[in-house]
């Protein structure tokens, strides 16, 4: 049997106070957590701690430290930006779930005297977030002016209107409980967040709102939040979400398959907008049509590496999913696969689609360097130093580059520890395939 060699978890924010975006670009408001967010986030790292921390579950990640933390292990970065504050409040309730206190964490002085971290041995995990809030990497559709022709384009779409033509008589009917916020299916999202938000913490507006009201909000929402999130080409402009966020996932999958790598576990703090284009860009929409929509708070998306037996020991991918607290993670197969998929043939399928620099971005948005020289940016873990926009603060950043640099020539200079390196079965994949295509070789950097 395949054992768990180390996970990826993106997981949305907890609840939080109402929260508006500019439906033209999608420029944020202030936001911040509630009590219930971190509660929400606090049950999704248990139910973390016991799939993967517990020995006795079949989804343990073997060699990991799981009463007192090994920070080597776990790489944690948050969303910095938009729901940025909501969204660290909720990464260290998830860290508070996942490590939770033990009095094992504690230091004998050399005086004899024995100290107990505070809180009851609170463990204290460091959480990486982009410098100024410029997060490229969990918000790159901020700033992006194709991204915003992209929502243009979805508007003037005559599907887009025939549903608003159908919808008008709800938004009629909803304008009373909106306090003034246009009622259009341009506006759907905000009109959603607004009428959950104050459906779950005002109690006068809870006995007030129509028992349909919240169902509908929320389907026009999912309706809207698809379209703009999604595109018919796995590298196009509405998938940006899902195209930068690749990049920590590829980076991390390929720390995590090398032997010498301590990393295990990394967990990425975000919004909703990376669930909708990951859903359509591995194809899990395809059979799970419910999925295309907004993730319920304190939601997970979990890449499982999987390592086969000895001798070949190859490796695995595995998908799960969780949405939101009343849910269990639940197995879904990614390119139309029936089992697993092979981690070379995923990397190979995706990899290319993938946003890994602010030339990258750039390009893809259609700005120039000057516009990046002024907004600055961070494409977040793994960022290349070529033109990422560094902090002299950022001291998690340094220490990451220090640590990449010593890996790169352990790897390729010191001998690797595996006979199957992930990196030669991919390229010898890619090899094959373009052989037997008859193409010249095309090999993807």
């Amino acid at each position: 049997m395949p054992t768990v060699h180390g996970v990826l978890v993106i997981a949305r924010n907890g609840d939080r106070t109402v929260y508006h975006q500019d439906p033209d670009t999608y420029a944020p408001a202030y936001t911040e957590s509630t009590p219930l967010g971190a509660a929400e986030s606090h049950a999704l790292g248990s139910t973390l701690r016991s799939t993967y921390l517990s020995p006795a579950s079949p989804s343990y990640i073997q060699g990991i430290s799981s009463s007192l933390v090994s920070n080597p292990q776990v790489l944690v970065h948050a969303k910095a930006g938009g729901e940025g504050t909501a969204i660290f409040d909720s990464a260290i309730a998830v860290l508070q779930g996942l490590f939770p206190p033990t009095l094992q964490n504690k230091i004998e002085l050399a005086d004899g005297r024995t100290i107990v971290a505070p809180l009851g041995g609170y463990q204290y995990i460091p959480v990486e977030m982009a410098p100024e809030g410029v997060d490229r990497a969990l918000e790159p559709w901020v700033g992006c002016p194709a991204f915003e022709k992209h929502v243009a384009d979805v508007y003037a779409s005559q599907g887009f209107k025939d549903t608003a033509k159908h919808a008008e008589h709800f938004f009629d009917a909803v304008h009373d409980y909106t306090f003034g916020r246009p009622t259009t299916l341009e506006n759907a999202w905000n009109i959603y967040d607004y009428v959950d938000t104050q459906l779950t913490h005002n109690k006068t507006f809870a006995y007030r709102l129509p028992p349909t009201f919240i169902n509908q909000a929320r389907g026009l929402a999912n309706y809207h939040e698809n379209l703009v999130f999604s595109d018919k080409q796995v590298g196009g402009i509405g998938n940006i979400a899902g195209r930068t966020i690749l990049h920590p996932i590829l980076s991390a999958l390929q720390r995590i398959a090398f032997d010498d790598d301590p990393l295990r576990f990394l967990l990425l703090e975000t919004s909703y907008q990376p669930f909708i284009s990951l859903f359509h860009m591995l194809e899990m929409v395809n059979e799970n049509p419910d999925l295309a929509g907004i993730p319920n708070f304190a939601s997970a998306l979990a890449f499982e590496l999987l390592r086969g037996p000895a001798p070949e020991r190859r490796e695995f991918l595995r998908v799960k999913f969780k949405n939101g607290t009343d849910e269990d993670f639940q197995t879904y197969h990614v390119f139309g696969h029936e089992a697993d998929i092979p981690v070379t043939e995923f990397m190979y399928r995706i990899e290319h689609h993938a946003i890994t620099s602010q030339k990258q971005w750039a390009a893809a948005c259609g700005v120039n360097h000057g516009y990046l020289s002024r907004v600055g940016g961070y494409l977040g873990i793994g960022a290349t130093s070529e033109d990422a926009s560094f902090s002299t603060g950022n001291v998690f950043t340094i220490v990451a580059m220090a640590f990449f640099l010593g890996l790169f020539v352990k790897m390729f200079y010191g001998g690797r520890s595996r006979r199957n390196n992930i990196r030669e079965i991919r390229d010898q994949l890619k090899a094959e395939h373009n052989s037997e295509m008859g193409e010249k070789s095309r090999l993807l950097p």
